[in-house]
Order: structure tokens, then C-alpha cells, then sequence
């Protein structure tokens, strides 16, 4: 019974279905690519190259690396590895979905507040730092990170609401 407790812990796709899914995955988004560029000119106009003559030449050479992946894969026996457990790519998930959640609220709430609730979650989920350490971490990083970009470097960086509220 331990043993199949352990197998099962254990378990989790195999080296080779992700290879090949990421290499699918990777080609649906070149040939995104290159429909994109081939819908906004891939050739070279008086002033130099369209905007689709890079964008077109690098989703080719990214296809084509995913086809060179699936074949390779394919061609070689399947040895049964795992790529990772179910548990290991529960702590990845723990990571992914908040920051994906942060990159999606950006534009909404302003990167500054988006900044400090991530760091604030991070902080205080995985690190477990009190409190106060917490708040001063959160609230002191998007400070400073405002006075670098915003106030030094004249770079503007998006803002939401409260920045708006505050007059920046």
C-alpha cells in the first residue's frame, strides 16, 4: 500500500507529451506570428523594413524549431520519464496564477498597487514574514520603484486609480 501511495505522489506527465505540447503550443503562437506580420508587410517599404519583415522572420525560425522539436521527439523511444510530479507543478501554479492574475490587473489598477499586493501576498504566503515587515516591504518597493522610473528616469509606467486620487 506504501508503494502505491508513493506512485502516485509520484505521477505527473511525461517528458515527452510536454516536449511535444509545449512544441504545439509554441507553433500555434508562430503561426499567429507569422499571419500578423504577413497582414502588416513583410517586405521593405522606402524608409526600410515593415513592420512585419522581423516579427515574420523570427515566427519562422521559431516554427521551424518546433517542428525539429516534435520530430526529434517523436523519433526517439518514449522511456516513460516524468517531467515533473502533480505536486511539484501545484508550487508552479502557486506562482503562475497570481502573477498572471497581476499582469491582467495591471492595466486596471496602476502597476504600483498591483506591485504591492503581489509582493504583499508573496511575502506574507511563502515567506511567512510578519505584518509590519510586510507593509514596509510592499508599500516601500512600489515607492521607490515610482521615484526611480517616474521621477528620475522620466519613464511613465502605468497607474490606476488611487495614482490618479493622489494627483501622480
Amino acid at each position: 500500500m506504501t508503494h502505491n501511495v508513493e506512485e502516485a505522489a509520484g505521477s505527473g506527465p511525461s517528458h515527452r507529451g510536454m516536449e511535444i505540447g509545449v512544441a504545439v503550443l509554441m507553433a500555434v503562437i508562430a503561426i499567429i506570428g507569422v499571419i500578423g506580420s504577413l497582414q502588416v508587410g513583410i517586405g521593405w517599404a522606402a524608409e526600410g523594413p515593415r513592420a512585419g519583415f522581423f516579427p515574420f522572420y523570427i515566427s519562422v525560425i521559431v516554427l521551424i524549431s518546433c517542428a525539429v522539436n516534435i520530430v526529434t521527439t517523436l523519433r526517439h523511444a518514449d522511456d516513460g520519464a516524468t517531467f515533473a510530479t502533480w505536486g511539484q507543478l501545484a508550487k508552479v501554479m502557486q506562482v503562475l496564477v497570481p502573477t498572471s492574475i497581476y499582469a491582467v490587473v495591471v492595466p486596471y489598477i496602476g502597476i504600483y498597487v498591483a506591485s504591492a499586493l503581489l509582493i504583499a501576498l508573496f511575502m506574507r504566503w511563502f515567506g511567512r514574514y510578519n505584518w509590519l515587515i510586510v507593509a514596509a516591504v510592499a508599500v516601500g518597493l512600489p515607492i521607490v520603484t515610482f521615484v526611480t522610473f517616474e521621477i528620475w528616469f522620466l519613464v511613465p509606467l502605468p497607474k490606476g486609480p488611487l495614482e490618479a486620487a493622489l494627483g501622480f
